[in-house]
């Protein structure tokens, strides 16, 4: 019965579920990197090993996230488990240590760019749950580079070089996480004045907060018109990345008209359902299937036959001559 016990303890603590979300964010980098077309090599080894860094890494920064905050706990969340005494500090540490380790040889056995990447990572999150969360803008940033990262690292698990595809995907993650974060300062602005805590909302105040949230979120929506002039994407691309844009662009508004902590709290929600429906987006429009390509020119829009499963959606830019 104590060993299901400490079990549940320290899946509470690191979060599975949190984890393989991390993971598959891995998954996903690699399928914008190759459009999906898998090598066997990459498939027996290269997948596994990525998402075994993912979900190992954000279950090592959980872990130290509630070890650094374990004496506030003790009076806002009692019944976590370090302060309801489940799982001690010390085993959160050596808990830590060993996800970390595994997350580093799974890293290892990839490539020496994911290993660079893991190693960029492991101290960002460890700075971040030590330091950073406290410094406002600094922890938005870095929160929002982490995010980026697990699509780079799957990039470079597949591919020597990272595509334009990925890189624009990877830009917008980072974006519209910024614009969520500086949102969320909104919502947290009278705690974290309290805990001294330096967001834009506390230095700027919740309307100027407001306008650089709507500003990373418009920027993340015109990252997502650039695939289509750039890249060859899947059709399928289109209609999910509309849906996504219009829910931005609406939640935008709303976040300009209403800049209140209940307002910018709903903002906050949706922006995350835009963020998975951008990400379906990107998945869908790397895989190329079906069997018509269909191309504007400068007058005209040409549908050429191409071989199965290569229906994809691409803009020519205008000829000069």
């Amino acid at each position: 019965m104590k060993k299901m016990q400490k079990t549940v303890a320290i899946l509470r603590l690191i979060r599975p579920i949190n984890c393989v979300i991390m993971g598959l964010a891995v998954f996903v980098g690699m399928i914008v990197a190759t459009r999906g077309q898998f090598s066997e090599a990459t498939m027996i080894i290269r997948i596994p090993l990525g998402f075994v860094t993912g979900f190992t890494f954000l279950g090592a920064a959980n872990t130290v996230n509630d070890y650094h905050d374990r004496n506030i706990d003790k009076v806002n969340e009692p019944n976590r488990p370090i302060p309801s005494g489940a799982v001690s500090p010390k085993e959160a540490l050596g808990y830590a240590a060993v996800l970390s380790v595994i997350g580093f040889l799974a890293a290892f056995f990839t490539r020496d760019a994911n290993l660079a990447v893991a190693i960029i990572a492991w101290f960002l999150f460890v700075y971040y749950a030590t330091k950073g969360k406290r410094t406002g803008i600094l922890g938005n940033l870095i929160v929002s580079v982490c995010t980026a990262i697990p699509f780079i690292y799957g990039g470079l698990a597949v591919e020597k070089e990272l595509s334009p595809l990925l890189i624009l995907f990877a830009s917008m993650a980072f974006s519209s996480t910024v614009g969520r974060e500086v949102t969320k300062g909104i919502v947290d602005v009278h705690g974290d004045q309290l805990q001294g805590v330096k967001t834009v909302a506390v230095l700027y105040g919740p309307k100027n907060a407001a306008k650089m949230a709507e500003t990373f979120y418009i920027i993340a929506v015109a990252l997502s018109i650039l695939p289509l002039l750039m890249s060859p994407v899947s059709v399928w691309y289109l209609p999910l990345v509309t849906l996504a844009d219009i829910g931005f662009l609406a939640s935008t508004a709303s976040l300009a008209r209403n800049h209140s902590r209940d307002n910018a709290r709903r903002v906050k929600n949706l922006a995350r359902v835009w963020m998975v429906i951008g990400l379906l987006a990107f998945v869908a429009g790397s895989l190329l299937f079906g069997e018509w390509k269909l191309t504007f020119k400068t007058s005209r829009i040409d549908f050429q036959k191409t071989p199965p499963y290569e229906f994809f959606f691409a803009v020519d830019a205008p000829q000069c001559y």
